[in-house]
């Protein structure tokens, strides 16, 4: 009897246990904090950017402490990276306070010096000698910030400067002048600046502009061979100058109104001259 053998049959390979795969760190949060934290820190060392300091600074400080929760909880291994960055996001908006203190303060001084500047070069009434036998002024000398002078006054700034008109004198202007009207008649006034501050005085802002008449229509100025040149150069402490203008007015016209402006620290001031 013969005996049966069961053929071999092969081994089954061994299957292992399948295990889950491990979580990749989150580390972005921190690395973001961390980034925005150095921007911004630097952001408010640099005068006028304490605004951008401000926003990458809360910026940076949320996200870290955002990151730092992930840390806790064992998604993230940059715990160090990301408590720097809220440090740093803090360090920011700190810096962004005292950035714009310092900045409005500033602009606030700055302003104030310009209406200290302005404030320093208004003008005052100064009558001529005599009370203002040309035209009237007060004698005695009265304070008249913005009032209309007289032919011969001066205004005075507290510069040192003065600005002196004097009467109107009838002008015949040569045929190639410019700026003047046939029928209309000329006029001619002299401005006299004279320097009595302490810093030389440059003459060439000076504007002179005139109107006529009762209604104040525009005196064109005329530019001929002899008139028209105005102030030129620099007047010194201690010096004057002298400069002649024509305008063209209305043969009717019974007053010229001229308006002399040292320039753009300077008020403006006006005399009424009869014609």
């Amino acid at each position: 009897m013969s005996q049966y053998t069961q053929p071999h049959q092969p081994q089954q390979p061994y299957a292992p246990t399948q295990t889950p795969g491990t979580r990749p760190a989150r580390n972005g949060l921190g690395i973001s904090a961390l980034v925005l934290g150095i921007i911004g820190t630097v952001s408010g060392l640099i005068p006028f950017f304490f605004w951008l300091a401000g926003i990458l600074g809360l910026i940076a400080l949320i996200l870290g402490l955002a990151g730092r929760g992930r840390a806790k909880r064992g998604e993230a291994t940059n715990k160090g990276v990301t408590t720097f960055g809220a440090v740093l996001g803090l360090v920011s908006l700190i810096l962004s306070v005292v950035g714009a203190v310092l900045t409005f303060k500033a602009v606030d001084d700055v302003v104030t010096d310009i209406n200290k500047a302005v404030e320093d070069t208004s003008a005052s009434a100064k009558p001529a000698a005599g009370g203002g036998a040309a035209g009237g002024g007060a004698a005695g000398g009265t304070e008249g910030k913005g009032e209309t002078l007289a032919a011969g006054d001066s205004a005075a700034y507290d510069d040192g400067l003065e600005v002196t008109v004097g009467d109107p004198a009838s002008y015949t202007a040569d045929e190639f002048a410019i700026g003047h009207t046939k029928g209309n008649s000329a006029y001619t006034v002299s401005v006299v600046i004279e320097n009595k501050g302490k810093e030389k005085f440059d003459a060439t802002l000076v504007s002179v502009d005139a109107r006529a008449g009762e209604d104040g229509v525009n005196a064109e100025q005329i530019f001929d061979g002899t008139v028209g040149e105005g102030f030129t150069g620099t007047v010194l402490p201690g010096k004057k100058v002298t400069a002649k203008y024509a305008f063209d007015v209305p043969a009717d016209a019974k007053n010229l109104t001229v308006e002399v402006g040292p320039g753009f620290e300077w008020d403006a001031s006006q005399w009424d001259l009869k014609l």
